[in-house]
């Protein structure tokens, strides 16, 4: 208990610290600000999953795997062998030597890896053989029971599950998933399409129909029910592209249209009920944004980011303050205050305080 206090104060303090002013008369004293790491790369890097403040994974372009263990100093390519064709965007890790990472793409493109030994060696323990499925974001409950999620097939949105671990995977009964909507689809943007919280309720993102909506199951992806949202929508390119449940109840939903000649003028929406209702951000993000994290032991802090820059919420998503112009895809936060981004020309940052 005087852990978990200590670490709320600090989540607490972090988020104050942000949006405090400077001081002019400490001109030497740095707020916190997101640091470059290099990665010896330019490959895009939309799959993201930081395990702690030292230790994080990267899934890219080009088949690319990259981990750290050191806060971002050095990084090693554990990529799978002979996955250079392939599209990472999603990429799941439980520890510093084991995770699963997904590949998207029509057909035998979608497929899942995992590795027990920090990449050294993976296994491929799913690959797609419909020709109508694209899988696109992954999410674990627990370290054995996770979801994988395809656009729809037979107009119905396609779910995965495992029980071990992402080891084996199996395609779920569709009877509890409503039905898609004309050009519905998930967006493979930032591995944030597919979220969880808590042992059994995960949410699922959409968009590139008439609504965005968010759907969500409260018994591991057997039944769902969908939302509508006020994220703009009407449109291929528009639509929630990310979600962020702190608990089983508060979410923040981030999107837009991800067009760069083209506005975003509601960006964002939050929910109280656990994806029942949402509400639009009464100050959004000023331009289209595809990741987003609660930061940790904060009740109302979190972060979006997109490639013209990163936003900072300090009451649940209502209002929002940009804090850097820097292009990012993702981001992801740890319970001992570590936050990463990534994004694209192989760009990747902390939080540093």
């Amino acid at each position: 208990m005087r852990r978990m206090l200590a670490a709320g104060v600090c989540g607490a303090a972090l988020a104050a610290v942000l949006t405090a002013p400077a001081q002019a008369e400490e001109p030497d004293r740095q707020a916190p600000h997101w640091e470059l790491k290099d990665t010896g790369t330019d490959v895009r890097f939309r799959g993201l999953s930081a395990v702690s403040r030292n230790t994080a994974w990267l899934a890219g372009s080009q088949g690319t795997v990259l981990r750290t263990s050191d806060g971002g100093a050095s990084w090693r390519n554990v990529s799978p062998p002979g996955a250079a064709e392939l599209e990472f965007r999603d990429i799941e890790a439980f520890d510093s030597r084991r995770a699963v990472v997904l590949a998207i793409g029509e057909g035998e493109a979608s497929r899942i890896f995992r590795t027990d030994d920090g990449g050294e060696t993976w296994t491929e323990s799913f690959r797609n053989t419909d020709a109508k499925a694209f899988y696109d974001c992954v999410t674990f409950f627990d370290r054995r029971h996770g979801l994988a999620m395809s656009d729809p097939v037979d107009g119905k949105f396609r779910i995965l599950s495992t029980s071990d671990g992402g080891r084996s995977w199996k395609v779920l009964p569709s009877d509890g998933m409503p039905a898609a909507q004309e050009g519905e689809a998930g967006f493979a943007a930032s591995g944030q399409c597919l979220v969880s919280s808590g042992p059994r309720d995960v949410w699922l993102a959409t968009g590139g129909a008439a609504r965005a909506r968010v759907l969500h199951s409260s018994d591991r992806g057997l039944t769902w029910r969908a939302a509508d949202t006020p994220i703009p929508a009407g449109d291929p390119a528009r639509g929630v592209f990310a979600l962020a449940f702190r608990d089983r109840t508060h979410g923040i939903a981030v999107g837009g249209d991800y067009r760069a000649d083209q506005a975003s003028p509601q960006a964002a929406a939050v929910s109280g009920d656990a994806g029942r209702t949402w509400t639009p951000a009464a100050q959004p993000p000023p331009a289209y944004r595809s990741g987003v994290t609660w930061l940790p032991h904060s009740r109302s802090a979190a972060l979006a980011v997109g490639p013209t820059g990163t936003d900072l919420t300090t009451d649940g998503g209502r209002t929002w303050r940009t804090l850097d112009t820097g292009s990012y895809d993702t981001v992801d936060c740890t319970p001992d205050l570590g936050c990463w981004a990534s994004g694209e020309k192989g760009r990747v940052a902390r939080l540093e305080r």
